[in-house]
């Protein structure tokens, strides 16, 4: 399964990636708002919205493409790696 994370901390973009990996994901993982945002996600099946550490800007961008490419959006308020590893078990 492909996964974009939005949001989350720069100091655990690596931990995010290494969960993933750990569930046979492949992930992309974005902290800050680039001008090609859109452009850069591609078509995922699921994106994972990190609410508390993302601009609304960020959300609607990546709530758009989900709605282009029909993906699944989780939203979750914290972004720790105990919240990533909770929503991979439930999403298996």
């Amino acid at each position: 399964m492909s996964i974009v994370i939005v949001g989350g901390h720069d100091r655990m973009v690596s931990q995010y990636k290494k969960i993933c990996k750990n569930y046979n994901h492949k992930v992309k993982v974005f902290t800050h708002m680039s001008a090609d945002l859109n452009k850069q996600m591609g078509r995922p099946d699921m994106f994972i919205l990190f609410t508390n550490t993302v601009s609304h800007k960020m959300v609607r961008c990546a709530v758009d493409e989900a709605k282009r490419s029909n993906a699944q959006v989780i939203r979750c308020h914290t972004s720790s790696s105990a919240a990533l590893t909770d929503i991979l078990e439930n999403v298996r």
